[in-house]
């Protein structure tokens, strides 16, 4: 009897115990009206006897006189039956193309990053301070900074125009202070300054040009400070070319405190002292001082008078105030334009006496005498020049700036003996 059932079992098998313990697990989760396939498809419920016949074809083999019996299914046959590559050493090993892929792409991007690092221009002088940021000399105490000139700081003569220079000044100062650690939350004033609601307000300017450079050359900017009297400051530029080292621009100037709330000058305080009197240099102004009383104008001894000028909100500075080169233009407002077409400034002398702000109108009056006056005009003032005495007041008659200008015949530089281009014809 048990060996007849054991032969029926070899040729109809019976689940095993394991076998029904699965059945009921698969339909502990697929019961109930409706369920989710592995896809997420709603699945019919499986019937135990479909569970059952699942499970009874996957029990092993069965044995005819001890040797194993299989019946293979048409997709085992044409799998089978099918051509398989031979399984090499080269087709089992992973696919590496996503690596190689990622490993492309970042020495890509490292050989392009290291290009531009070690670019190297065609010219030399565009590797001068290219990100234009200025250091301290090895000396401690002399602020360099570079500066190219830009189409857009080009004027009608095709060389830089004498605000585009002063502002090359003003930002070599600013910079100046900041690399030294010493710029607070005003405008070139330092902590000590700050706390104290100090500011810096130039009340001398006084400018020497030898050239004007034109369209991308390069101008090396040295600054540096000095002590003016018990409570004044002054600070001196010397501007040269970077290619050639010839000089450009001298400018000194000298520069007083004021208080941002009241207005009123100020005293050095001693903490502001301490700050800065290490940076002082013991030399000499670069210029030599233009002692010459700048006299007076009003509309019975002046020229030209240009009425109904203001500024603009652009024209405001941090301090709210005017920005001092704003102030040259308005001067030259007032030059005939005979003079601006024919000769170029040489020479700048300005005493700064009142600050304006965004609701000020101002009027700019000029006075032209030929040659030097009365023949005392210092060390770098041209020969047979025009000089102009100028003054920019408020409608009201408050003095803002005074100022005398001299000015020589342009000379054929930079662009200007290029001409007219040509153009080509067939």
């Amino acid at each position: 009897m048990v060996a007849s059932m054991a032969a029926a079992s070899a040729f109809f098998p019976v689940p095993s115990s394991s076998s029904v313990v699965s059945a009921k697990a698969s339909k502990a989760i697929g019961e109930g009206p409706e369920s989710l396939g592995v896809r997420g498809i709603v699945a019919k419920p499986m019937s135990v006897s479909g569970a059952m016949e699942v499970k009874a074809q996957a029990q092993a083999l069965p044995k005819v006189n001890s040797t194993k019996v299989g019946l293979k299914t048409e997709a085992q046959k044409v799998e089978e039956d099918s051509p398989s590559a031979p399984r090499t050493f080269y087709n089992q090993l992973p696919d590496w193309s996503f690596l190689f892929a990622a490993i492309t792409t970042i020495f890509l991007a490292a050989e392009k990053q290291f290009t531009l690092i070690d670019w190297k221009p065609r010219r030399p002088d565009m590797l001068a301070d290219a990100f234009g940021l200025g250091k301290i000399m090895p000396d401690g105490l002399v602020f360099r900074q570079n500066f190219s000139i830009r189409s857009y700081e080009i004027g009608a003569d095709r060389t830089a125009s004498i605000e585009t220079l002063m502002n090359h000044l003003q930002e070599t100062a600013l910079n100046h202070v900041r690399s030294v650690g010493l710029l607070g939350d005003g405008f070139g004033s330092t902590p000590e300054m700050s706390k104290r609601n100090l500011i810096w307000v130039v009340t001398k300017m006084q400018v020497l040009v030898e050239k004007y450079p034109s369209w991308e050359d390069v101008v090396e900017v040295d600054s540096w400070v000095a002590p003016s009297g018990k409570n004044g400051m002054r600070r001196d530029w010397h501007v040269r070319d970077y290619r050639t080292g010839k000089t450009v621009l001298r400018a000194t100037s000298i520069w007083v405190m004021m208080n941002k709330q009241t207005r009123k000058l100020s005293k050095i305080p001693e903490e502001v002292r301490a700050e800065i009197g290490s940076y002082f240099v013991d030399r000499d102004p670069i210029i030599e001082d233009d002692s010459r009383k700048l006299a007076k104008l009003d509309d019975s001894t002046a020229d030209y008078v240009r009425k109904g000028l203001t500024p603009r909100w652009g024209d405001l500075d941090i301090n709210q105030h005017v920005n001092n080169v704003k102030y040259i233009g308005w001067i030259i407002e007032s030059a005939p334009i005979s003079i601006l077409e024919s000769h170029e400034l040489a020479r700048m002398t300005l005493e700064y006496r009142r600050e304006c702000g965004k609701d000020s109108v101002l009027q700019s009056l000029t006075a032209v005498d030929d040659g030097d006056g009365d023949g005392s005009a210092p060390e770098g003032s041209p020969g047979a020049g025009i000089q102009c005495r100028h003054l920019l007041r408020l409608e009201c008659g408050a003095e803002i700036v005074r100022g005398r200008t001299e000015w020589r015949p342009k000379r054929a530089q930079g662009l200007q003996t290029k001409g007219p281009l040509q153009v080509a014809t067939a």
